[in-house]
């Protein structure tokens, strides 16, 4: 069963999502495009970091791509989701990674900067490589898991 993914981007992240819907498209990926529709710098990052997480989270979609200029911004807003795991990759290495260790499941990627290697690439070794299922690494998700259920226990 292919992987169903959600693709958003700001305004700044705008020319790379257009990028790699097409690369998607070429690999037989189905993928939803939630926006923005444009270089508008009105379209900003948290709005559409939110959509491709709040979709994932819902588990109509199996993993999202969230971009912005640098990729961190819209990672902070898609890590807010619950049972979200957006982690910024700018290489192979920390593609895979993202999936062995943490079970990423938003990939957030910066349209400003430079990979270090084809995005193409990067895509491929994100959505290819599963997660471990290393006690360990269990182990911590499931911390992470804890610290959201807490959050909302937090008073400022």
């Amino acid at each position: 069963m292919a992987l169903k993914i959600a693709i958003g981007s700001d305004h700044a992240g705008f020319e790379l999502k257009e990028e790699i819907k097409k690369i998607l498209k070429e690999k037989g990926y189905e993928f939803t495009d939630f926006g923005a529709k444009s270089l508008d710098p009105q379209d900003d990052y948290p709005e559409y970091g939110k959509k491709v997480a709040e979709a994932v989270s819902s588990g109509k979609y199996d993993r999202g791509i969230a971009i912005c200029g640098t990729g961190i911004g819209i990672s902070i807003a898609a890590n807010k989701v619950p049972n979200i795991r957006a982690s910024v990759a700018y290489n192979t290495e920390m593609a895979k990674i993202s999936r062995l260790h943490n079970d990423a499941n938003v990939l957030a990627l910066g349209g400003r900067v430079k990979t270090q290697e084809p995005i193409s690439d990067i895509l491929t070794v994100w959505l290819e490589t599963p997660f471990s299922g290393d006690e360990r690494h269990k182990r911590r998700i499931n911390q992470i898991k804890e610290i959201e259920k807490s959050k909302s226990d937090v008073k400022c």
